[in-house]
């Protein structure tokens, strides 16, 4: 059966949380490979015995949790801030959502602190005009650390004296390295001890945990963080985030091989957004960038930070679906586009009179490229009540059909609004 595992196909914010809850209904596992606090997703879902429908936020904990039946992993790759696991916990308990016995983080996880936040914001003010928008949560100093294998893991924390020894040295770090800012160290410190009695019952290994549940023939999910587009590596660099977002991540986050995945799920929203700085080529400046922003509800969970956009970029598609190798797509939001009497796709960059290969690495070509849009007809009725494929209109139903001949990949899943239920699975073609 394999692993399944639901990316970001864009940069971020496409809904991965909406279909990660319609598949976890199925999972027993539901696991977090990489990124921190600085994911957001929101799902709407009814709890309790009333089936009351509640709005969940969440940001560092796998949005599987949803499901009571299914157990919730933070990988190795995932960078935790402890009191933010227990606040964001205790947020969802308080909401009805009971977790006890099934959240468990790896003890090989490396661990956010306050002054990686506070370190976050100093570098962000270091590039001045070249500020890349984080979300100063402490992600990329904590990512820095683990690099320079500088870094404290959750395992750390039970060794109190151990701990606090390699605690004062890389706060002291970073004194030297930021001068001397506000941080009460021993306060952290003792801190820290406290939290590290409360998180323990919650640690495993992570690598055992994952393999016996393969091997028991547990259906595991995969829940990914952020986007193609925002990976160290294959993203718009250096307006990323700090860790690996894309298929190999899932391997590397949770120790599991290429081998034990199954089937892999690209989530794309029918529009672009993303947020912090870098070129975005479809954005759109004017009132298609407000509608969009304002009908999407383009607020970021985690920052509230309004979301910059535009049309669909199928050049950004294609490079994403090429890393990943999407097996089908999850298209969202395209309800949004109801209103509109035309809807332009991006198809090609054009620089100096030719078409570019790919997508480029190179954000001065990026920023100069021409933009070639196909220009396909609205359908400017609602879609928000539609329950099959057969019943969106016909002008809508070519929309989806044009994206998926030009990338080669079946949508299989299309949302037509915020909740649960307006999930439309697509029929495959014979």
């Amino acid at each position: 059966m394999g692993v399944t595992v639901v990316l970001g196909a864009q940069w971020g914010d496409e809904g991965k949380g909406k279909l990660v809850d319609v598949l976890a209904g199925e999972a027993d596992v539901c696991a977090r490979c990489a990124g921190g606090n600085n994911a957001g997703h929101t799902i709407v879902a009814p709890v309790g015995p009333n089936n009351v429908k509640k709005t969940f936020a969440f940001h560092l904990l796998p949005s599987g949790l949803v499901n009571p039946k299914c157990t919730g992993i933070i990988g190795n790759g995932v960078v935790v801030h402890v009191p933010s696991f227990f606040a964001e916990l205790d947020a969802l308990e308080e909401q009805g959502l009971d977790c006890t016995g099934r959240l468990f983080v790896s003890d090989r996880a490396h661990l956010v602190f306050d002054f990686h936040q506070i370190v976050d914001g100093l570098k962000e003010v270091e590039l001045g005009g070249s500020s890349i928008g984080t979300t100063k949560r402490g992600i990329g100093p904590a990512y820095s650390a683990k690099a320079s294998r500088s870094g404290l893991r959750v395992h750390h924390l039970f060794d109190h004296e151990t701990f606090a020894a390699k605690f004062r040295k890389v706060v002291e770090g970073r004194f030297k390295r930021y001068g001397h800012f506000e941080y009460d160290t021993e306060g952290e410190i003792a801190r820290y001890k406290d939290l590290a009695e409360r998180l323990k019952p919650y640690v495993v290994d992570s690598v055992a945990y994952m393999h016996k549940a393969i091997a028991d023939g547990r259906k595991v999910l995969v829940e990914g963080a952020n986007a193609l587009m925002l990976d160290i590596d294959f993203g718009t660099y250096p307006f990323v985030t700090s860790s690996a977002t894309t298929i190999g991540g899932v391997c590397t986050g949770l120790g599991i091989p290429p081998k034990q995945i199954g089937t892999t799920i690209g989530v794309v929203k029918a529009y672009t957004t993303r947020v912090g700085g870098g070129p975005f080529p479809t954005e759109q400046l004017n009132d298609v960038g407000v509608h969009l922003q304002e009908v999407g509800r383009e607020y970021g969970v985690t920052t509230g930070r309004r979301r910059r956009c535009g049309w669909l970029d199928l050049v950004v598609m294609k490079h994403s679906c090429l890393i990943n190798g999407y097996d089908s797509l999850n298209l969202t939001k395209l309800d949004i586009l109801d209103d509109f009497k035309e809807i332009k796709v991006a198809v090609k960059y054009i620089l100096n009179g030719e078409e570019l290969s790919g997508f480029p690495a190179d954000l001065g070509v990026l920023e100069n490229v021409e933009v070639v849009y196909v220009v396909l007809p609205g359908w400017q009725s609602s879609i928000a009540s539609t329950t099959s494929y057969d019943a969106l209109p016909e002008n809508c139903q070519k929309y989806i059909e044009y994206i998926e001949d030009f990338l080669a990949v079946p949508i299989g899943w299309i949302g037509v609004g915020p909740g649960r239920e307006s999930m439309i699975t697509k029929p495959r073609k014979v």
